[in-house]
């Protein structure tokens, strides 16, 4: 495959969308200033006709917290709401080198604000709302050895013997956390009761792509009719979402990480999406219809979070759609497949490394006949260059004899100046993919490969791959023919060094894995350029 052609697509590819962030980023006004004090609206239910409101401060008011300990969290919920403030992955280290120091994916504090919030709403009834202070039975709560749950409850009592139990419900070995209402109406008439979650995170920018890698950090939502769809805080800001929607979920997403409320895929919802004061944005959703509860009755409410990696056969096991948040893009119908072989292929030999070494074997393997029909194109051209030397020199003067005599000259050499174009546009989409597939892949985070990569998922501390991937595009550039325009000649020459800066920056599983491509299609272009050279003397 000629990996030039293909390097200068993508380099392309990313500029145009470097442009055409930074085109969103100036049509998107500037968030406003946290101030002093903001309003913290609760959602209105749906036959409400007043929304109870609470005031708060940049840094939201707190209460009693309780540290919960499991073998894959440690959180904080605060009994002022009964918020989940606070929630770091043991499981996922915040760097390679400190591994004792776990991941903080939500947090009230510092520069970043993130939070889950969640509680009940009805018609002239002072329910619970996440302004609302509960009752606590201790501080601290540990998983227990032995034991696959760890509940946590937290109290309400109101007016009329009304009571809530608001508990979560932690389990080993699991992001997701049940979140589950008991309601006992201890009063003498009937009332009813609307549920709701949400997700609060700070305005992000966007990331340069001259700086990392792309990611995205914001909203998304999954719907039966429409499925995956993102709502970027940009979106948020033009225009808030307001949807009804059976089942579904909501998301925010950042790279490698998801955060989700999963209601019932049977109850009727609001989806619902809008910027907050303070440079906040609100995603969640909303029962649309009514839980009534008769006098000396009780019932349950409940809804799910997953807050944790995007890790796919997790991912499977929780709300449809939700593995769709593993974005690979429009090449998602090619990406999957090749992420479950990747996969498959780590099974065997226990090391991402190795495994994607061996995946670009195999895909190179595949397009083999494909990549040798460009690269005898090319190799043909490569001989013909002393004759359209001579052809040029010639007719230097007369562009039109020109082509004319290089038309006449592939015709007689029986030459398809395009017949190694469309190997390559056949191949592209799936290397693109391959490419989405490494950058989106949590397993790759933090992955040891070998020597001094101990983690694939970080740029090069050395700069080793990128220098060799440099140097692999200097020597295909010897292999293929030269360009005629000078102009283009010194671009290709630059090339190389563009490129190996532009990847000294990128993730190594990046980087390793177009080493290896280069070196293959090095390898294979020189065996069919020397066949063809040697057969024509």
């Amino acid at each position: 495959m000629d990996n030039q052609r293909l390097l200068l697509f993508i380099g392309l590819s990313m500029t145009i969308l470097l442009l055409w962030q930074t085109w969103e980023k100036e049509q998107l006004p500037p968030p406003p200033p946290a101030p002093v004090a903001t309003t913290s609206t609760v959602p209105a239910t749906p036959e409400a006709t007043t929304t109870p409101t609470a005031v708060a401060t940049a840094a939201l008011a707190s209460a009693q917290r309780i540290r919960v300990t499991t073998d894959v969290f440690i959180a904080e919920i605060d009994s002022l709401g009964g918020d989940l403030r606070y929630l770091a992955l043991r499981k996922h280290p915040d760097k390679a080198d400190q591994p004792d120091t776990p991941f903080i994916l939500m947090t009230d504090s510092g520069s970043k604000f993130y939070i889950a919030q969640s509680g009940l709403l009805g018609r002239g009834v002072p329910w619970p709302n996440h302004t609302t202070p509960y009752t606590i039975e201790k501080s601290r709560y540990e998983l227990a050895a032995g034991h696959d749950t760890l509940k946590v409850p937290l109290v309400w009592t109101g007016p009329g013997n009304l009571r809530v139990v608001k508990t979560y419900t932690f389990k080993r070995d699991s992001y997701a956390v049940n979140v589950d209402y008991a309601i006992h109406n201890g009063g003498k008439s009937e009332v009813d009761a609307y549920l709701y979650a949400q997700l609060l995170h700070s305005h992000v920018e966007e990331n340069s792509m001259l700086s990392t890698v792309p990611s995205y950090t914001g909203g998304a939502i999954y719907t039966p009719e429409k499925k995956y769809e993102k709502i970027s805080f940009a979106d948020m800001a033009k225009k808030p979402l307001d949807r009804p929607v059976t089942g579904g979920w909501v998301a925010m997403l950042q790279h490698y990480f998801v955060s989700a409320w999963m209601p019932p895929a049977t109850s009727h919802n609001t989806f619902y999406a809008k910027p907050q004061d303070g440079a906040r944005y609100a995603i969640g959703y909303k029962t649309t219809e009514a839980v009534k509860i008769a006098p000396g009755k009780e019932v349950d409410l409940q809804t799910t979070l997953y807050a944790g990696p995007k890790e796919h056969q997790r991912l499977l096991n929780q709300a449809e759609g939700m593995e769709l948040t593993v974005d690979y893009g429009l090449l998602t119908i090619i990406a999957a497949p090749l992420f479950w072989l990747l996969q498959y292929i780590h099974t065997w030999v226990g090391n991402w490394g190795w495994a994607i070494i061996i995946l670009t074997m195999l895909i190179k393997l595949v397009f083999y006949p494909l990549s040798a029909a460009s690269y005898k194109s090319m190799a043909h051209m490569r001989r013909m260059q002393p004759k359209m030397e001579v052809l040029k020199e010639r007719y230097r003067d007369d562009k039109q004899k020109m082509q004319q005599a290089t038309m006449e000259l592939y015709k007689t050499e029986k030459i398809n100046p395009l017949g190694g174009c469309l190997p390559i546009l056949v191949q592209i989409p799936v290397f693109i993919a391959l490419y989405w597939v490494l950058l989106e892949s949590v397993e790759m985070r933090q992955a040891p490969f070998a020597l001094w990569i101990q983690d694939l998922s970080s740029a090069d501390p050395y700069y080793v791959l990128p220098v060799l991937m440099g140097a692999s595009m200097l020597v295909t550039q010897m292999l293929s023919p030269q360009m005629g325009d000078p102009l283009q000649r010194k671009v290709m020459m630059a090339l190389p060094v563009v490129f190996t800066v532009f990847f000294a920056f990128f993730p190594a599983g990046l980087v390793l894995y177009w080493v290896v491509q280069n070196l293959l299609s090095i390898l294979q272009q020189w065996s069919i350029t020397r066949r063809i050279e040697a057969g024509a003397k």
